[in-house]
């Protein structure tokens, strides 16, 4: 019985609930599955890494409820066959047997069928899935490269509150004509300190293993990423350097350069959020070192840098 119980917590019903409860409850996990699982396909590209990482772990916890679900309905069938064995079997007599083989194939029948079309439907949805993923492949590989990718670390949020950046990338391509596609994100982190913990961790992954143009800042985040080195000294960038003011210009030492250089520039809040469809109090914008398209990331700060000396 100690087994059934875990079965039960899996599941989160309390121990010995009945075989309805048991199915209600499936049923309702089965639903929160699939609309997760519509989530996954639907954010695709966007999703982070740790973002796949909880939806991977999403998926095999559902897998573990699957087979307590599937445990307790056999154990379910198990109790039931013994009691009826008990109470109807015994007046058939010498075609007790009988009766009983043939009771226990019809039950066995039963709860295989309704594992065999779970199974069917879980096959069907994940080629349904793996078909629409070869397809956003498709899609993706048709357009055009990206020209900068940015990255938002902080406390930022979209104007609608939705994961929907494509406005975002929009008011960049704005900035040059010479742009097709640009490639936005954000990374929330809070500003209160109580829960920073765990979404720092999340910018820590996405910073290590996303190696993204420019990064939008706000004082927290610059201050927690920007003394790492990891940022480009503009003051050595020619295009920049003369647009740099001591206004703009926001000033630190690293750990290898103890030198006061200038690795990004600080951006009027309210222009930011007339110019693109995003919400934080203030805008710090670096280039990363290792920057795959450095010449366009200089060129999108040079461009938000002529934005600010018109403010």
């Amino acid at each position: 019985m100690e087994d059934m119980n875990k079965y039960y917590e899996i599941m989160g019903l309390p121990a010995a609930s009945s075989k309805d409860e048991v199915e209600k409850r499936y049923d309702l996990l089965l639903k929160r599955e699939r609309e997760r699982q519509k989530t996954e396909q639907r954010l695709g590209q966007y999703l982070t890494a740790t973002e796949q990482m909880e939806h991977a772990e999403a998926a095999a916890q559902f897998a573990e409820i699957t087979n307590a679900f599937n445990r307790i309905l056999d154990y379910e069938n198990q109790v039931y066959a013994e009691k009826f064995n008990e109470q109807e079997y015994g007046k058939y007599r010498k075609l007790s047997t009988t009766a009983q083989k043939f009771d226990h194939f019809w039950r066995y029948y039963k709860v295989h069928t309704i594992s065999a079309i779970l199974a069917v439907v879980l096959i069907v949805y994940g080629v349904i899935a793996f078909i629409d993923k070869q397809e956003e492949k498709r899609y993706l590989a048709s357009l055009p490269p990206v020209d900068v990718s940015v990255t938002f670390l902080g406390n930022f949020a979209t104007k609608d509150n939705d994961s929907n950046y494509v406005p975002i990338n929009e008011a960049f391509l704005s900035l040059s004509s010479n742009w097709q596609r640009f490639d936005a994100d954000i990374v929330y982190v809070p500003p209160d300190e109580m829960s920073q913990v765990a979404y720092l961790q999340r910018a820590l992954v996405v910073v290590a293993s996303e190696f993204e143009d420019v990064y939008v800042m706000d004082e927290f985040m610059l201050q927690w990423f920007g003394g790492q080195g990891g940022l480009v000294d503009l003051e050595t960038i020619p295009n920049l350097k003369p647009l740099l003011k001591e206004e703009n210009s926001k000033k630190f030492a690293t750990e290898e350069d103890p030198t006061m250089r200038t690795y990004a520039i600080k951006m009027d809040p309210k222009l930011m959020m007339e110019k693109f469809p995003i919400l934080g109090r203030d805008f710090y914008i670096g280039v990363r070192v290792n920057a795959e398209r450095k010449d366009n990331a200089f060129l999108l700060l040079e461009q938000l840098l002529k934005l600010n000396e018109k403010r």
